[in-house]
């Protein structure tokens, strides 16, 4: 059973930045693409950024672009998500989710099964 663990939320002011981490434990995570989700007050859980196994590739959110950067350790069994230039609307809570290979859908979004999140608030 895999178990993923997110932390480094916060308040900040728009402009400032967060670093979020995701740990794994019960099985690596170098098995999966990873991605990052978010949920806001109201609103779907969104995909805001992804990594393959190999961290080559990544895909982000338009919203997000050139503002995030997601980045993996496998040696660590972690994921993160670099936050610059937060706004207002980036206010949510985060979730990480993993793809298992040769799938085309994340499994905790599938299963509507998630973590604990962190939660990022961006005052304006």
């Amino acid at each position: 059973q895999v178990q993923l663990v997110e932390s480094g939320g916060g308040s900040v002011t728009a402009g400032g930045s967060l670093r979020l981490s995701c740990a794994a434990s019960g099985r690596s995570l170098s098995l999966y693409t990873m991605g990052w989700f978010r949920q806001a007050p109201g609103k779907e859980h969104e995909l805001v950024a992804a990594i393959d196994r190999s961290a080559r590739n990544t895909h982000y959110a338009d919203s997000v672009k050139g503002r995030f950067t997601i980045s993996r350790d496998n040696a660590k069994n972690t994921v993160y998500l670099q936050m610059n230039s937060l706004k207002p609307e980036d206010t949510a809570v985060y979730y990480c989710a993993r793809k298992p290979i040769g799938s085309n859908s994340f499994v905790e979004a599938e299963q509507n099964s998630w973590g604990q999140g962190t939660q990022v608030t961006v005052a304006s």
